[in-house]
């Protein structure tokens, strides 16, 4: 197999702490995919060392088979599916679901916007698996900043005041609200999943990042309104 830079992003594992491609004997790298690996200082190892002999267990123990009831958290370390984290991920992958539903109805630009934060759903997820932080600093082209400023007065950027959404408003708009919904279901199981005991916020830059993901959605709502609205003139 030829991996390219997007397959290798995808395949990064994470063992002992570190990040690392396995790669078997045969596959190759492009060059772009070798040059992100040496960029991020990511270890090429053999594939015959990605089989785990042993399973830790959260709570403490060893398996050395992973129980159907169980799921990987992060490397070789076992949960129970009912998790707080594992249920934030099946969130998110509903939230993807819908965003790739959304893409199917939607303008070419509009297409884009849900490309990138279709991405950035993907990238939390391995976030949270490989322990690292977020980084994203914009998304569609705007900052935390013009993201709230956009989402709290769409009539000052967009000439479309807050709506309630309705049948008649078209299946692209409420296949997008659909997508927001699943959006906020998803920032909720992410308060839930990463806070300690005393309920204080664990990933700060998850949570900021499905909050950005949701008012994104919103604005491609308004955006959307407006342009059917001015269609119908």
């Amino acid at each position: 197999m030829l991996y390219t830079e997007q397959n290798v992003r995808d395949n990064i594992r994470n063992r002992e702490g570190k990040r690392v491609f396995f790669l078997a004997e045969g596959d190759r790298l492009t060059p772009g995919a070798r040059d992100f690996l040496s960029r991020e200082r990511v270890e090429i190892r053999p594939a015959a060392e990605a089989k785990i002999e042993t399973y830790q267990l959260l709570g403490g123990g060893y398996v050395t088979e992973k129980p159907e009831h169980l799921t990987h958290l992060h490397g070789n370390v076992l949960v129970e599916k009912t998790h707080p984290r594992i249920a934030f991920r099946g969130k998110v992958d509903t939230l993807e679901a819908e965003l790739l539903l959304c893409q199917r109805k939607v303008s070419p630009e509009i297409r884009r916007d849900l490309g990138e934060i279709l991405s950035l759903a993907r990238h939390l997820i391995r976030c949270d698996v490989l322990n690292e932080p977020v980084k994203q600093e914009t998304l569609c082209g705007l900052d935390e900043k013009q993201l709230r400023q956009r989402s709290h007065f769409p009539q000052d950027y967009y000439g479309q005041p807050h709506f309630m959404p309705c049948d008649t408003d078209g299946e692209e708009i409420l296949q997008l609200n659909r997508a927001r919904c699943a959006a906020r279901e998803a920032e909720l199981a992410a308060v839930a999943a990463f806070a300690d005991r005393e309920g204080n916020p664990t990933r700060t830059d998850i949570l900021q990042a499905m909050n950005r993901m949701s008012s994104m959605l919103w604005i491609l709502m308004i955006r959307m309104k407006k342009e059917r609205e001015n269609h119908e003139q």
